[in-house]
């Protein structure tokens, strides 16, 4: 009996984008980039520039970047789609979620 020859490859990982910098508010302040409790971000070399996500399959989405930044506007969460609840409310049947 000859045996089947099998062939295994790793799961492509998906591009993952956690936090996202809006380049046109964010001042490159850093400040994100002290509080991440992940350690996901690393400074812009250039000044004035959004920090880079390092290690975005790391982030907790735990939100301290978005609360410490003083420019409204400039980060947010990108939550997963598993992780964004969907609501309905009872009197009328309406679906919504809150993002």
């Amino acid at each position: 009996m000859k045996k089947e020859e099998v062939y295994v490859t790793p799961n492509r990982t998906t591009p993952n984008k956690p936090v996202v910098f809006s380049p046109d508010i964010c001042n490159g302040c850093n400040r994100c980039v002290d509080v991440c409790e992940a350690d996901i971000l690393l400074p812009n070399p250039e000044k004035g520039k959004p920090p880079i996500i390092a290690w975005p399959e790391e982030c907790w989405y735990e939100g301290s970047c978005v609360i410490e930044c003083p420019r409204a506007g400039a980060v947010r969460l990108n939550h997963p789609l598993r992780q964004k609840v969907r609501w309905k409310r009872k009197a009328t049947g309406e679906h919504f979620r809150v993002t």
